[in-house]
């Protein structure tokens, strides 16, 4: 006799594997955006700002836009669809690219930041990508699924920064125009492959179903992932926007950035190919703690020295750290809801997320400016040894749970 159930389970992975490959696609085309503007941000940020203070005011902007997109995409993607929501993202990264080109060739802080601020709306669509794959998958599948959509920023890696190197110098003297046109076409590119994106708009009866969002949040499984996420995303943000405007002031060049920012980005995507499986082996909990620590050790090598090679190892190694527990946060979350829960819950996390790191963001270029890069990377073990120390307490609430139940359902007989 057929198993009804893992037929099911295998057609749903069938259709996720597809979904799979598609927003792998996505979110090495998306990743360009990012890539640009981090690679570039701080650095016009400084030529159009009054003030050397505000050069990373872009990157921040991006960030809060990060931040202001993560619940309406939830509320989109559960009233219309993630497609929707998917092709109204690529629409702001068109923006992005247009405004940008404009804003340097006008000289415009102002329209260099608004367009920014686009560039957060796109990546905050694009940070679904990994949770729209693992919709309908099984359950031994989505960390799987999740972490190969992810895997598809090593070519973000590689496309975003050559990206920028083969075209900063094209329209001179405006450097940098010329490569926010092209992020631009590379979205339209994104907004093609999504287009045939499997995600339907969820049934009537998923609109209203589930727990309260408030009985939701308050599981310790999930203030241990928002926490770490909270803790890993932000942290490795305020060290990468601060890494390229750091190398200009140490006398390092444009050059040097770039490469910088290149493999660091490959850094965050490439463990991608095998996070999923580690979770599968050893449990979302371990995989976030080594990230964690990876993160502590890059500011640690960032501390020791101002060369090149010791920029380059920070942000490898922050990269390897946000990677490790980022996707193993994000593989804590789909513990904590069921599938009619999904959108609000996960909407909320990358909110959650999203506005501390807008938060830190805007604080980084002050803190630079007026304490060095030593500073930023100080900053970042307290918050580490936050994230391990919630980490530890709910690993070990959970354990005590399942211990209770168990000596529920069988009770020691000597007693």
């Amino acid at each position: 006799m057929i198993d009804v159930t893992a037929a099911d389970e295998m057609s749903d992975d069938a259709r996720a594997r597809s979904n799979v490959l598609r927003l792998a696609a996505a979110q090495a085309l998306t990743g360009a955006n990012s890539a640009v503007i981090f690679a570039t941000g701080s650095i016009v940020g400084a030529t159009l700002a009054p003030d050397i203070s505000l050069a990373t005011v872009p990157l921040s902007m991006y960030v809060l836009g990060l931040a202001a997109g993560t619940l309406p995409t939830g509320a989109i993607s559960r009233a219309y669809g993630r497609r929707t929501a998917f092709i109204i993202g690529t629409g702001c990264g068109v923006a992005t690219g247009l405004l940008g080109a404009f804003a340097i060739l006008h000289a415009s802080f102002a329209l260099f930041c608004c367009a920014t601020f686009l560039g957060g709306l796109y990546g905050s669509v694009s940070q679904s990508y990994r949770f729209a794959a693992a919709d309908g998958a099984s359950a031994a599948f989505r960390p799987k699924a999740v972490s190969w959509v992810m895997a598809g920023g090593v070519f973000a890696g590689v496309l975003g920064p050559q990206l920028v190197q083969w075209t900063m110098d094209i329209w001179p003297p405006y450097l940098f125009a010329f490569s926010f046109v092209v992020q631009a076409g590379v979205a339209l590119v994104a907004m093609a492959v999504l287009w045939g994106v499997d995600a339907p708009k969820p049934a009537p009866s998923d609109l209203h179903g589930g727990r309260p969002l408030f009985e939701i949040v308050r599981q310790p499984r999930f203030i241990a992932a928002a926490i770490c996420g909270v803790v890993s995303y932000p942290m490795m943000n305020l060290v990468m926007t601060s890494a390229p405007l750091a190398m200009k002031i140490c006398g390092l060049s444009v050059s040097d950035s770039n490469f910088g920012i290149q493999w660091h980005i490959v850094a965050m995507y490439g463990p991608s190919f095998f996070t999923g499986s580690l979770i599968a082996r050893f449990g979302a909990p371990k995989v976030v703690a080594t990230g964690l620590l990876l993160e502590a050790a890059a500011a640690t090598i960032g501390l020791s020295d101002i060369t090149a090679l010791h920029f380059w190892a920070t942000l490898i190694v922050l990269g390897m750290g946000w990677n490790l527990g980022f996707v193993g946060a994000s593989a804590l979350v789909l513990e904590t809801h069921r599938p009619q829960e999904r959108n609000k819950v996960q909407a909320f996390n990358d909110f959650l997320v999203f506005g501390m790191m807008a938060i830190g963001s805007f604080s980084s270029g002050q803190l630079l400016a007026n304490f060095g890069w030593s500073a930023v990377n100080m900053v970042v073990y307290p918050p580490v040894l936050l994230g391990l120390t919630v980490l530890a307490f709910a690993s070990f609430a959970r354990r005590r749970r399942v211990r209770l139940q168990t000596l529920s359902e069988f009770p020691d007989p000597s007693i």
